[in-house]
């Protein structure tokens, strides 16, 4: 099959012609929200949604719940890889055809229709590649002209130790040209073609090492390193507004440097910095285990001066598969209805809503989905009005982040300062703003213990009146949850946790609050 073919029968079968223009566009002309604004929403097309039908989710199925994610409050969908695999069921982790678009997905043409139906309803769509290994089965590059050393993959792929990865023994030579350009090409494909607003590149790390560890620069591939470098700017050139994120884990702020730098050139990173502690935190069954110090330093945790070149989350397709659970089965096995799961991963979502950089949540973290995640289990839909209280809690979460009433743009801000850690009460406060004052600064409160704060005084950054715009312990979210009265604050001038005023507040158990001040 022509390792540029767009259609293919399957992954074993046959090439198809396609006219790559004939499709209708019509004025789709997009511009995706800048990264400070943004809030990701990551999905798998196989279980997103199968409208009751056998088999697997398609994108014209995925087209039918836009209306929801609208309402939900993302703007951006990251979309799990698409490319042509083997079998109609994978993470897509493992494209045979790196050009086709998944046939059982609904091939080319579907993927269009998805794009520019998540355009019609305000959503960019960010879509997930994969060049640091193609396959490992149905490869038709491999040997692609007979010719290979070592039992390898021949001229697209190394022959020798740095063929290895844990996917298999099958990645693509960086050093040779044609490779570069195979690749390159692939990326533009997706802008030019698909009209996507961006790519998320799957572990950078294992093209710029050999064994995927920043630790043995011994082991470092620079043609890999070099390649990235080329495709970005090659993007930036063309396509500005394109949003670039690396799954670089372990992280390096090099990765989202500028390439004038000998940076990488991504936009922004997944953050292992932020998630391995905020969901250890929540996770943990004993309050006097969880360790806001280190909750504190994944709030803080930035690379380069700006806070959005990272990506944050408490579920992603890793994080809740491979060994480990969505964050309320974590909580508490098999009883993801009860009242600790509940509150605890809305306390984590809470904290990846309100903290600086690029938010995400993983397809189905606003319905409490459970288990864990796998390519043949699809959503359970019926959630939707089982849990519409915790959807309303992350609906009511988003319009504050994204500021869509404009009294919290300091959540789309630069401005952090953690102001009270509080190991004995387990509370954790910090300020955010982008210019500082009223409708702009936004003070954020978690109490991360099993109990309710009452008349408990912390500093806030100006005098006058705070409104409660967010509870979570509100019992409009849950019948079950404390409804712990979060009056407006009136603050009074009094240095208090290094901030020039001070108020009192009450907090329920696990709970977060939002304030901020009318303009």
């Amino acid at each position: 099959i022509d390792p540029y073919a767009r259609q293919v029968t399957n992954s074993i079968g046959n090439g198809v012609i396609y006219d790559p223009n004939a499709f209708d566009w019509g004025s789709d002309k997009f511009h995706i929200a800048h990264g400070n604004e943004l809030v990701l929403y990551e999905m798998h097309i196989g279980t997103f949604y199968v409208n009751g039908k056998g088999g697997p989710g398609t994108f014209d199925s995925a087209i039918e719940k836009m209306p929801y994610l609208q309402e939900l409050g993302v703007n951006a969908i990251e979309v799990m890889p698409v490319a042509e695999f083997p079998g109609d069921f994978s993470w897509g982790y493992n494209p045979s055809h790196p050009f086709a678009v998944e046939s059982i997905y609904g091939g080319p043409d579907g993927f269009k229709r998805f794009v520019k139906a998540a355009h019609e309803h305000g959503l960019a769509v960010i879509i997930d590649v994969v060049y640091n290994h193609f396959g490992p089965t149905d490869v038709d590059l491999w040997q692609f002209d007979g010719w290979s050393e070592n039992e390898g993959g021949g001229i697209y792929f190394f022959n020798d130790h740095r063929a290895r990865t844990p996917w298999g023994d099958t990645r693509p030579d960086y050093g040779r040209g044609e490779v570069r350009q195979y690749i390159r090409d692939n990326v533009m494909m997706y802008l030019e073609e698909y009209h996507v607003d961006g790519l998320r590149w799957d572990a950078t790390i294992h093209i710029k090492n050999i064994e995927g560890n920043e630790g043995n620069p011994a082991n470092d591939i620079p043609e890999g390193w070099s390649l990235m470098q080329w495709i970005n700017n090659e993007v930036r050139e063309h396509f500005p507004n394109a949003i670039l994120i690396a799954e670089h884990l372990p992280n390096n702020e090099y990765i989202t440097k500028d390439t004038g730098a000998g940076g990488g050139g991504f936009t922004a990173q997944w953050d292992a910095q932020f998630v391995h502690p905020v969901r250890g935190a929540i996770i943990g069954s004993e309050d006097k285990f969880r360790d806001l110090n280190d909750v504190a330093g994944a709030i803080e945790n930035r690379y380069d001066l700006d806070r959005y070149r990272r990506v944050i989350y408490t579920e992603s397709h890793d994080e809740v598969a491979n060994g480990r659970a969505r964050v309320p089965e974590e909580i508490w096995p098999d009883n993801v209805e009860s009242w600790f799961s509940r509150k605890r991963s809305t306390l984590g979502s809470a904290l990846v809503l309100t903290a600086p950089g690029i938010p995400m949540l993983f397809q189905g973290q606003e319905l409490l989905e459970d288990r864990w995640f796998h390519d043949k289990d699809p959503l359970e839909w019926q959630r939707v009005e089982q849990q519409g209280g915790i959807l309303q809690l992350y609906r009511d979460l988003l319009t504050l982040r994204r500021n869509l009433s404009e009294v919290t743009r300091g959540l789309t801000g630069q401005g952090l300062h953690i102001f009270r850690v509080d190991h004995e009460a387990k509370l954790l406060a910090f300020h955010r703003w982008a210019e500082q004052g009223p409708g702009d600064s936004v003070v954020v409160v978690a109490n991360m213990a099993n109990q309710t704060l009452e008349n408990f005084v912390i500093g806030f950054p100006r005098a006058g009146l705070w409104k409660t715009r967010f509870n979570s312990d509100a019992s409009v979210y849950s019948d079950d949850f404390s409804d712990t009265p979060s009056f407006d604050v009136e603050a009074k001038e009094g240095d208090t946790d290094g901030l020039p005023c001070y108020g009192e507040i009450s907090i329920g158990s696990y709970t977060v609050l939002i304030f901020s001040q009318d303009e």
